[in-house]
């Protein structure tokens, strides 16, 4: 049996000090796998994965649940304990349900679907660049580029108003990174009032779109196979997923490209290597780093008994690191394998937007670099602010030139 009694002491989350490397101290939690015991912000302990291996037999065990309202659900953050009540859907929700939600929007995000969105995406891309470019050097490429693509492509997919983003993308950073817990519990019911205000608009309108909403509204809520809090759930979860990840993703991305100019360099001179890039860009920054659960029942895993009603935390950013996988793990290899990360989780949960990230990720990264061949930082890295660990990982702000 593992000695897992010292590391109890290690509290999670953390920040970071460098933004695309696990803080620092998580050192323990990687000498210590495949399974730990930490303390959340309250002083509850959990148990937190962080052998690869493991971690996916764990994500793909029916007996650890994704049901927050479960007493024993964890909460890493006083904000998320302010809105774990909430109805949640997809990724809070177990099946039979998750799969009924899960099945109605596999269609709009499939490979396929995807790989038809790219001419889209990529309009939307030399779209900004261009707004970028005309405006001059230096840029803020957060709220320039990184933010606003990923934006324009969750609305166009979902049927929200573009125009509308300014009030969205607020909500959203506040439900993310409150900074209290009523700042959550507020933008939480803003957004849910301001889906509700859209679903009425859809229902009243004599021609539906093809947009994924307008297919919610128009049949499964219209058939009775969702209630209206359904769809308000899952259209927030969309919403709020499909721009927040992505975006920081790009920033982050971006920035740590500009970190390491030998592996860019290999880029710009291979460009077949860029779909490989993004997965290990998706591994090294882990940007999502700490998916939750709880134990339904008694697990036997690691050496160690996870017992009914224990907490159970992934923590993407070790487990992506595991040198029994990926050797040499801290450094940036496009010629390594790392499709078998789980940033995008794994098992019946794993992402349903994976597809789309990847082909926004490829765009993105591609066309900024060929369009900006001298893009660098405009200020000192070191400036540079980035997201406290408490939230999805990215850039505050990414002051750039040519």
């Amino acid at each position: 049996m593992t000695d897992t009694t010292e590391s109890h002491t290690v509290t999670f989350p953390q920040s970071r000090t460098c933004p695309y490397h696990p803080p620092a101290a998580y050192d323990p939690l990687r000498a210590s796998r495949p399974l730990a015991r930490i303390a959340l912000y309250d002083g509850r302990p959990v148990w937190l994965a962080t052998g690869h291996a493991l971690a996916r037999a764990l994500l793909a065990d029916a007996r650890l649940s994704s049901d927050r309202t479960h007493p024993g659900f964890p909460a890493p953050t006083a904000r998320f304990a302010a809105v774990r009540d909430r109805r949640s859907a997809l990724l809070g929700v177990d099946d039979p349900e998750h799969r009924v939600q899960r099945r109605m929007l596999v269609p709009s995000f499939t490979l396929r679907r995807a790989v038809e969105l790219r001419p889209q995406i990529q309009r939307i891309v030399d779209d900004r660049l261009d707004a970028m470019i005309a405006r001059g050097a230096p840029a803020e490429l957060v709220n320039d580029f990184a933010l606003p693509v990923p934006s324009m492509v969750i609305c166009a997919l979902l049927g929200v108003p573009y125009a509308d983003h300014e009030f969205f993308e607020g909500q959203s950073r506040r439900l993310l990174r409150g900074p209290t817990a009523a700042d959550t519990m507020d933008a939480r019911d803003r957004l849910e009032a301001y889906f509700a205000d859209l679903i009425d608009q859809k229902r009243k309108q004599p021609e539906p779109g093809d947009a994924v909403l307008d297919e919610l509204v128009h049949q499964q809520l219209r058939d009775g196979e969702l209630d209206q809090e359904e769809v308000i759930a899952l259209a927030t979860i969309l919403l709020v997923a499909g721009h927040e990840t992505t975006a920081n993703m790009i920033s982050l991305g971006t920035y740590t490209l500009l970190q390491h100019p030998d592996r860019l360099a290999e880029l710009r001179a291979d460009a077949e290597l860029l779909p490989a890039a993004v997965e290990e860009l998706m591994r090294m920054l882990s940007i999502a780093d700490g998916m939750l659960r709880v134990a339904v029942e008694d697990i036997e895993a690691g050496g160690e008994t996870i017992r009914a009603g224990d907490g159970v935390v992934f923590s993407t950013s070790v487990i992506n690191r595991d040198e029994a996988v990926y050797p040499d793990p801290d450094a940036l290899d496009w010629h390594r394998s790392a499709r078998h990360h789980v940033a995008f989780g794994f098992g019946i949960h794993q992402c349903l937007g994976q597809n789309l990230a990847r082909a926004e990720m490829e765009i993105a990264l591609r066309t900024l670099f060929d369009r900006l061949p001298t893009l660098r930082l405009a200020v000192p890295a070191e400036e540079i602010p980035f997201k406290p660990g408490d939230t999805i990982q990215g850039m505050l702000e990414l002051p750039v030139t040519w």
